[in-house]
C-alpha cells in the first residue's frame, strides 16, 4: 500500500511538472512563435497556449514600438564640411514570423541598416540643406530604412536626426554670415522706410501747395512745438520763399556798391588818366 501510494504521488508530480512546462502566458503586446520538431506554426497569443513538452519550443516576440538611439556618426557633407551626427529610429514588429525566420536579431541589424543610410543619405547633402532642412532629410531616412527592414517583418514609423556637431571654425563663420544677412535686412528696411517718407512727404507737398494757408499753420505748430520744449536757444524756422527775395536783393545791393558808375569805362584809359594828360605841359 505504501509503495502504491508513493507511485502515485509520482505520477502525480510528474504530470504537474508537465502541465507546468506546457501552460505559457503571453501578454498583450506580446506573440509566441512556436517550433514544433523544427517547424514553424502560426503566431501564438496573447493569453493562455498550451505546448507539447518535447516536442514545441517557443520563442517571445514583443509587439511594441523599440526606441533605437544611432550612435554617433562621422559624416562630410557634399561641400567637404565634416560634421557628427546623432540620431534615434522608432520601429515595431509587424510580422512576429519573419522577424524570427528571416534575420537572427533584429535590433542589431536594424541599427547597423539606420547607420549606414544615415552616413549615405546626410553625406550627399550639404551644410545648409543638413541644418535648415531636417524634415525632408528624416523623411528620407524613414523612407529608405522601411524599404530595407521591410522583408523582415519591421515597420519603422519615425527617423529623427537628433544633433549635429560642427566645428568651432565653421560656427564662427555660419554666425557672421547670419550677422551680415540681419544687416542686410535692416539696410533694405531703412531704404524703404525713406523711400515710404519721400513718398508722403511728396504728397504733403502737393497738398500745402494747393493752399498757401496750410504753410502759415504748419509754421505757428512748428512754433509751439518748439516753445514746449525747455531749451535756451529759440530757433524760429523761415519760408524760403519768403527768405528768397531778400537774398537776391541783398546780392543785388553789394553787386551795385562794388562796381563802377554807369558810362565811365573801368580800364586804364579811364577819366582819371586823362586828367592827369591835360595837366602836364
Amino acid at each position: 500500500m505504501t509503495a502504491a501510494l508513493v507511485i502515485f504521488a509520482v505520477i502525480v508530480f510528474l504530470f504537474v511538472l508537465y502541465a507546468i512546462s506546457a501552460i505559457k502566458v503571453l501578454r498583450e503586446y506580446e506573440r509566441g512563435i512556436v517550433f514544433r520538431l523544427g517547424r514553424v506554426m502560426k503566431p501564438r497569443g496573447p493569453g493562455l497556449i498550451f505546448l507539447i513538452p518535447g516536442a514545441d519550443r517557443m520563442e517571445r516576440v514583443s509587439l511594441r514600438t523599440v526606441t533605437l538611439k544611432v550612435p554617433n556618426q562621422e559624416v562630410i557633407t557634399r561641400d567637404n564640411v565634416p560634421a557628427r551626427v546623432t540620431a534615434v529610429t522608432y520601429f515595431r514588429v509587424v510580422d512576429p514570423n519573419k522577424s524570427i525566420v528571416e534575420i537572427q536579431d533584429v535590433l542589431a541589424a536594424t541599427s547597423q541598416i539606420a547607420q549606414t543610410t544615415l552616413r549615405s543619405i546626410l553625406g550627399k547633402a550639404d551644410l545648409d540643406t543638413l541644418l535648415a532642412e531636417r524634415e525632408k532629410l528624416n523623411e528620407d531616412l524613414q523612407q529608405i530604412i522601411d524599404d530595407q527592414t521591410e522583408p523582415w517583418g519591421i515597420k519603422v514609423t519615425t527617423v529623427e536626426i537628433k544633433d549635429v556637431e560642427i566645428p568651432e571654425d565653421m560656427q564662427r563663420a555660419i554666425a557672421r554670415q547670419a550677422e551680415a544677412e540681419r544687416e542686410r535686412r535692416a539696410k533694405i528696411i531703412n531704404a524703404e522706410g525713406e523711400f515710404q517718407a519721400a513718398a508722403k512727404l511728396s504728397e504733403a507737398a502737393d497738398v500745402i501747395s494747393q493752399n498757401p494757408v496750410t504753410i502759415q499753420l504748419r509754421y505757428l505748430q512748428t512754433l509751439l512745438e518748439i516753445g514746449g520744449e525747455q531749451n535756451s536757444t529759440v530757433v524760429f524756422p523761415l519760408p524760403i520763399d519768403l527768405v528768397g527775395p531778400l537774398l537776391d536783393a541783398v546780392k543785388d545791393r553789394a553787386a551795385g556798391a562794388g562796381g563802377s558808375p554807369a558810362g565811365e569805362p573801368s580800364g586804364p584809359d579811364g577819366p582819371a588818366t586823362e586828367s592827369k594828360r591835360a595837366l602836364t605841359p
